[in-house]
C-alpha cells in the first residue's frame, strides 16, 4: 500500500506541487510513496499542472488506516478526515506549528521559509539528486505562488536562490511565466461565492477561538466586492457551520501589493486592536499585507491573546 503525501484542505499551489515534487524524491528513494489531495485544485494551480503537462493528483477524503507524509500545512483543522486513525511518518513545512500531536516520533522539516518547495529541493540536493524538469516547474511555481513572485515579505533569499534554480532545470524564463501564472490565479469571474470562499481557506484554532482566513488575490478588488452582500451571506454560513468566532477574506491585489478584508462574526475589537483599523461596513483596509502567513495571523494571535 502507497504511502500518502498531501498537504492541506482546499489546496494552493504549494500545496499540490509540493505534495508531487515529494512523491517524486521518495520515490526515487526507493519508496512508494502517492502524491493525493484533499480538495479541488484552483485556477492558478490548474495553470500549472497543465503548462508542465502534469496530471492532478488524486483526491481523497478520509485517510485512516493510511500511512501518510503531511506537507505544506501541520494544524489539525486543515488536515485530512481520519488523522487520528492514521500514522503519520513526516512533515515537511514551513509554517507555525500548532495543534499538531501524533502519537509516535516523526521525521519533521519545518523551516522559516517561504515556500515548503524550498525546503524539498534542499532535501533532493541532500540527497545528491534533481527534480525532473516537469516537477521542477511546478516547484516553481509553488515559490511563485507562495511569495507572489519574489515581492512577499516572506520570500527569503532561499526562495530566491531556488526559484532561480528551478526556472533554469524547468527551461521557462522566470519573470514571464510567474506573471502569467498569477494573473491566471486572479480570474474568478466564474467562480461562486461559495467556491470563491472556499479556494484558499484555512482554520485556525487559537486560545481555544477557531477562526477562519481565507485569501484570493486579484488586480480589481472592485469586481470582488460587487458580490459583497452574496460573500457575507455565504461566510455567515461558513461560520456557522465550522463554529468559528469570526472570519476574514482577504482581497490582496497583487498589483498594489495591498489588502482589503471583508470580515463577519464576533471579532471586530480583536481584527481592529491587531491591525490598527476600524472595521466599517464588514471591511478593513490592509495597506501593504499580502502574506496571511506573516502580516494576518500573526497579528490576530496576539490581539486574540492579549
Amino acid at each position: 500500500m502507497s504511502i500518502l503525501v498531501f498537504g492541506h484542505k482546499n489546496p494552493d499551489t504549494d500545496t499540490i506541487c509540493s505534495a508531487i515534487a515529494y512523491a517524486e524524491l521518495k520515490n526515487k528513494l526507493g519508496k512508494d510513496v502517492k502524491a493525493v489531495r484533499l480538495g479541488e485544485v484552483n485556477e492558478e494551480t490548474k495553470y500549472a499542472l497543465n503548462y508542465f503537462k502534469v496530471e492532478k493528483p488524486e483526491l481523497v477524503e478520509n485517510v485512516a488506516g493510511k500511512e501518510i507524509i503531511l506537507v505544506d500545512h501541520n494544524e489539525r483543522t486543515q488536515t485530512a478526515d481520519g488523522f487520528e486513525e492514521a500514522k503519520v511518518l513526516e512533515l515537511i513545512d514551513h509554517h507555525r506549528i500548532s495543534n499538531f500531536n501524533v502519537d509516535e516520533p516523526l521525521y519533521a522539516r519545518v523551516e522559516p521559509v517561504g515556500c515548503t518547495a524550498t525546503i524539498i529541493l534542499k532535501l533532493f540536493k541532500e540527497n545528491g539528486l534533481a527534480p525532473s524538469k516537469e516537477t521542477a516547474g511546478l516547484m516553481l511555481s509553488a515559490i511563485i505562488s507562495d511569495t507572489l513572485l519574489f515581492k512577499s515579505p516572506t520570500c527569503t533569499q532561499c526562495d530566491a536562490k531556488a526559484g532561480k534554480e528551478l526556472a533554469e532545470i524547468a527551461g521557462v524564463d522566470l519573470k514571464e511565466y510567474g506573471l502569467e501564472m498569477l494573473k491566471a490565479g486572479t480570474a474568478l469571474g466564474d467562480k461562486s461565492e461559495a467556491e470563491l470562499l472556499n479556494m484558499d481557506m484555512k482554520i485556525f484554532e487559537i486560545d481555544g477561538e477557531k477562526i477562519g482566513v481565507a485569501q484570493v488575490n486579484t488586480v480589481n478588488e472592485a469586481e470582488v466586492l460587487e458580490r459583497k452582500e452574496k460573500l457575507l451571506a455565504e461566510i455567515d454560513n461558513i461560520i456557522a457551520k465550522e463554529g468559528l468566532k469570526f472570519f476574514m477574506l482577504a482581497i490582496t491585489n497583487i498589483l498594489t501589493n495591498d489588502s482589503t478584508a471583508l470580515v463577519s462574526g464576533n471579532g471586530n475589537d480583536v481584527i481592529e486592536k491587531a491591525f490598527g483599523e476600524k472595521v466599517d461596513s464588514n471591511l478593513v483596509t490592509l495597506k501593504g499585507v499580502v502574506s496571511r502567513k506573516k502580516q494576518i495571523i500573526p497579528p490576530l494571535t496576539k490581539a486574540i491573546q492579549g
